[in-house]
C-alpha cells in the first residue's frame, strides 16, 4: 500500500495505515454509521484482515483472547452508541486482567457531541473506569500520534486496553499522514528495572527461609517471563502456586507445583500460602479469591517478597516488607543473576518444609468419587487432557466448569489457559476460542463451557462458520447455572431461585443449524470416544453436549470471609 507522504489522506485511511505500521494482522470488529469511512478504508487494503463478528461484545472477548495466547496487542473495531456500550463488558473484563488491547470506536462527528445525536454516547465517560486510558480525537492532525501512543500505553507497564474515540467527521476529513517511529509521553514513564538494593535483600530472605513460599499470577505471563520463572524454582526448590490467572506459568508437571491457590485451590496450596515464614508474590496482587479473608491471612507472621510493576497494587490489600517495583522478567533476571553470585543453598530447615507440604498432598483434595451411571465433569476435563496431550490451548466461560478446567487440565507452558479471572465474564468462551484460533492457526483449541455462558454469545458460531474456525466445544450441561446453584445449596438451604436452567435448546441441533457437528453424551463409557471422534475432525466445529451430574460441586472451597486453612474438602465438611 504505497502512498506519497505529501498528499493529504482521510482519517480513515491514517487509522489503516496506522493499524498496518503496528503489524496489525487482524481486527474483530462489527460495523456502524460512525466507521462506515474506516470500514470503507479497510475494503481498499490487504494488510490485515477483519473479523466480522455477530456482536460488539464479542469482538472485544475475541481480540482479548488474541493478545493473552500470542502476546501481540489485540484490536477492536465498533461504531458509536450501542456499539461501545455493547463493547463495555469486554473492555472490563481485558482492564481486570490486564490484557493489552487497542478499541477503537466511531462517534458522531463533532458538532453533534453533547446535542443528542443519533446513536451518540459519552464513550470517554462510560469507558474511563474499565480502560487503562481513553482518547477523544477531535483534530485528524492528531490522529496518527494517538494511535501510536495507544499502542504504546497498551503495551508498556502494566498492560490494559486503551481506547480511541473517533468522530465520524474526523475519519472523513483529511490530514498528511506521518507515523512517529517513538513516543515520549512526559506523563506517563513506567519503571521496568527493579531496585538492586531492594532484589539484594530479597535473595538475603529467601536463602534464609525455613518454610519458603512462591506465588505467582498473571503478570509473569504478561511479562513473558515464563523461563525465567522455571529456572528460579528449579534453582531453589522450593514450593510454588500459580494463581488461576497464572496457570501454566511454571509447568504443572514439576513435583514443585503445589497447584491453584485460592477459594478452589489445592489444601497443599492454601496451607502453604497460610503457615509460610518467607513469601515472594511475583506478577500477583493478594486477590480476594487468591487470600481469603486478610485479617485471617496476616494472623501468621511472615515476611513478603511483592514484585510487581504496578506499585499501587504493592501493599493495597497486604503489608509487604519488601517491595519491589519493576518488570517482572527484568526483576527475576537480575534476582537470578544475584543468587549466581551468591553462590549460596537454600536453608537446610527447607527440607522438613518439604515434608510437611506432602503431608498435605496425602489429603488428595482433588480426589472426587467416580461413577460408571453418570457423566463427572472432572473426568471429562481429565479425558481432554489425555486425549489433548495435554497440548491444547483451552479458552472457558465463568462458573464450576471453568474451576474443574483450572483443577484437573494442568498446563506446562503459559498462554495456553484464557479464561476471566478478575471479572468473572460469562459468554467470553466461544469468542475467546475465536480469537486463540486466529492468533494461533493449526492449534488445537477446546472450548469448555457452561449451558449459561454458552448461550451468552452463541451467535458466534456464525462467525466460526463464516471464517472456518474449528475449536471443539466441550459442553459440561448439568442443567443449572452451576456455581449460582452450588453457593444456593451451601449457603441459602438449597433455595434454588433461578438457577435452574429450563427450556434448554437442543444444542446438537442448534450447531448443526449453524453448520456444524453436534454430539450428545449421556454415558461415561462414550467420553472418550467422543472427544476422539471430535479431535480427529481436524476441519469442523464440533460441538459436544456431555450431559453431566447435574449435582456435583466444585471442592476444595474456601467460603466468603474464611480463611485459607478454613477449607471445605467436600460435602462432608459442612
Amino acid at each position: 500500500m504505497s502512498h506519497d507522504a505529501t498528499v493529504p489522506i482521510t482519517g480513515a485511511e491514517i487509522v489503516v495505515r496506522c493499524l498496518a505500521e503496528e503489524g496489525v494482522k487482524h481486527v474483530f470488529g462489527y460495523p456502524g454509521g460512525a466507521v462506515l469511512y474506516i470500514y470503507d478504508a479497510i475494503f481498499k487494503q490487504d494488510k490485515f484482515q477483519h473479523i466480522l463478528v455477530r456482536h460488539e461484545q464479542a469482538a472485544v472477548h475475541a481480540a482479548d483472547a488474541y493478545s493473552r495466547s500470542s502476546n501481540q496487542v489485540g484490536v477492536a473495531l465498533v461504531t458509536s452508541g450501542p456499539g461501545v456500550t455493547n463493547a463495555v463488558t469486554g473492555l472490563s473484563t481485558a482492564y481486570m486482567d490486564s490484557v493489552p488491547m487497542v478499541v477503537i470506536t466511531g462517534q458522531v462527528p463533532t458538532h453533534a457531541i453533547g446535542q443528542d445525536a443519533f446513536q451518540e454516547c459519552d464513550t470517554v465517560g462510560i469507558t474511563r473506569p474499565v480502560v487503562k486510558h481513553n482518547f477523544l480525537v477531535k483534530d485528524v492532525r492528531d490522529l496518527a500520534e494517538t494511535i501510536k501512543k495507544a499502542f504504546y500505553i497498551a503495551r508498556t507497564g502494566r498492560p490494559g486496553p486503551v481506547l480511541v474515540d473517533i468522530p465520524k467527521d474526523v475519519s472523513m476529513q483529511k490530514a498528511l499522514y506521518a507515523y512517529p517511529k517513538e513516543i515520549e509521553m512526559r506523563s506517563y514513564r513506567p519503571v521496568d528495572k527493579g531496585h538492586a538494593g531492594q532484589i539484594r535483600k530479597a535473595v538475603q530472605l529467601l536463602l534464609a527461609a525455613e518454610r519458603p513460599m512462591i506465588y505467582t499470577g498473571g503478570g509473569v505471563i504478561l511479562a513473558n517471563a515464563s523461563n525465567e520463572l522455571n529456572r528460579l524454582v528449579d534453582k531453589l526448590g522450593f514450593p510454588i502456586t500459580n494463581t488461576l490467572m497464572g496457570l501454566g506459568a511454571y509447568r504443572a508437571s514439576s513435583g514443585h507445583f503445589v497447584g491453584m491457590p485460592g477459594m478452589h485451590g489445592t489444601y497443599e496450596a492454601n496451607m502453604a500460602m497460610q503457615h509460610c515464614d518467607v513469601l515472594i508474590a511475583i506478577g500477583a496482587r493478594f486477590d480476594d479469591r487468591v487470600i481469603g479473608n486478610p485479617k485471617h491471612f496476616a494472623s501468621n507472621p511472615r515476611k513478603i517478597i511483592h514484585i510487581d510493576i504496578d506499585p499501587s497494587s504493592i501493599s493495597k490489600r497486604v503489608k509487604v516488607d519488601i517491595p519491589i517495583v519493576g518488570n517482572v522478567k527484568d526483576v527475576l533476571v537480575e534476582l537470578l543473576a544475584q543468587l549466581d553470585a551468591a553462590e549460596a543453598r537454600p536453608n537446610p530447615a527447607v527440607q522438613g518444609w518439604w515434608q510437611q507440604i506432602q503431608e498435605w498432598r496425602g489429603r488428595e483434595c482433588l480426589k472426587y468419587p467416580k461413577s460408571d451411571e453418570v457423566i463427572k465433569p472432572q473426568s471429562v476435563v481429565e479425558t481432554l487432557w489425555q486425549v489433548t496431550g495435554g497440548d491444547a490451548f483451552v479458552t472457558s466461560d465463568v462458573g464450576q466448569h471453568q474451576m474443574w478446567a483450572a483443577q484437573y487440565y494442568p498446563f506446562n507452558q503459559p498462554r495456553r489457559w484464557i479464561n476471566s479471572g478478575g471479572l468473572g465474564t460469562m459468554g467470553v468462551g466461544l469468542p475467546y476460542a475465536m480469537g486463540v484460533q486466529m492468533a494461533n492457526p493449526g492449534a488445537t483449541v477446546a472450548c469448555v463451557t457452561g449451558e449459561g455462558s454458552i448461550q451468552m454469545n452463541i451467535q458466534e458460531l456464525a462467525t466460526c462458520k463464516q471464517y472456518h474456525l474449528t475449536p471443539k466445544i466441550i459442553l459440561l450441561n448439568n442443567r443449572f447455572l452451576g456455581m449460582v446453584r452450588q453457593w444456593q445449596e451451601l449457603d441459602y438451604n438449597s433455595r434454588y431461585s433461578e438457577s435452574y436452567m429450563d427450556s434448554l435448546p437442543d444444542f446438537e441441533k442448534l450447531a448443526e443449524a449453524y453448520g456444524h457437528v453436534g454430539m450428545r453424551i449421556e454415558k461415561p463409557g462414550d467420553v472418550e470416544g467422543a472427544l476422539r471422534d471430535a479431535f480427529a475432525m481436524k476441519d469442523r466445529l464440533v460441538f459436544m453436549n456431555f450431559i453431566t451430574d447435574r449435582s456435583e460441586n466444585v471442592w476444595p472451597m474456601v467460603k466468603t470471609g474464611k480463611g485459607l486453612s478454613e477449607m471445605l474438602l467436600g460435602s462432608e465438611d459442612l
